[in-house]
């Protein structure tokens, strides 16, 4: 829909333009261009979109093969989503000495505060990966530990002996060991390679202070 604009004042000038309002729907022949207007889409169909979009990015944590979808389309509902999930868990009983409320904000403070840390450090050492991107990485990459977390947890309600610590310890291990290569596919080739041992260095002791808290929890 184009519109004449036409103003006048007491001189003898004038001013013309024409004003172009898009249409909901554009050509998608052009790349980049959308072919829809998310401001018509129903809402059902943008919550299914984003929950697959998530999904897709879980599902290349654990495959870690294909980078570019996690590290192009990036998103914070992944993170957030892990890190309510596990502090949820991992929060202390409910009777009136121990409510649980400081070790909830704790693991929210470790794995934002952590996540954000590792993301400087890979900016100070000249990563060409933006702040939101490592930070959605790191965050995604959770998934491993926090499965280990729900084995770990089904495990408590077995009577503890060695043998169920074991299974307890290799689990807990299992995920370390797979976010942190997940992570390393993902982050390894943005840093300098003389540089990469510096940088990976932070992201397995982030993985690794989590982890801890999973094989430390002991509350059914």
């Amino acid at each position: 829909m184009d519109t004449k604009l036409d103003i006048y004042d007491g001189d003898d000038y004038s001013l013309e333009g024409d004003m172009s309002v898009p249409s909901a729907r554009r050509n998608t022949s052009q790349p980049g261009q959308p072919d829809f207007n998310t401001l018509d889409e129903p809402i059902k169909e943008t919550i299914l979109r984003d929950l697959r979009a998530v999904g897709v990015k879980f599902y290349h944590v654990l495959y870690p093969k294909e980078k570019s979808t996690l590290l192009k389309e990036w998103d914070l509902w992944g993170p957030l989503i892990l890190c309510t999930f596990m502090a949820t868990i991992l929060q202390g009983s409910s009777d009136a000495q121990n409510d649980g409320g400081p070790e909830f904000a704790q693991v929210f403070v470790i794995v934002w505060i952590g996540a954000m840390i590792v993301t400087l450090n890979s900016k100070l050492l000249g990563g060409n990966i933006s702040f939101f991107q490592s930070v959605c990485v790191l965050g995604y990459c959770l998934a491993p530990v926090a499965g280990a977390l729900i084995v770990c947890k089904v495990l408590l309600f077995v009577e503890q002996q060695n043998f169920i610590f074991f299974l307890r310890l290799v689990a807990t291990l299992v995920g370390f060991l797979w976010a942190s290569y997940a992570a390393y596919i993902f982050l390894g080739d943005s840093q300098p390679p003389n540089r990469k041992p510096l940088a990976v260095y932070p992201i397995v002791l982030f993985y690794f202070i989590l982890s801890w808290l999973v094989i430390s929890h002991s509350t059914v």
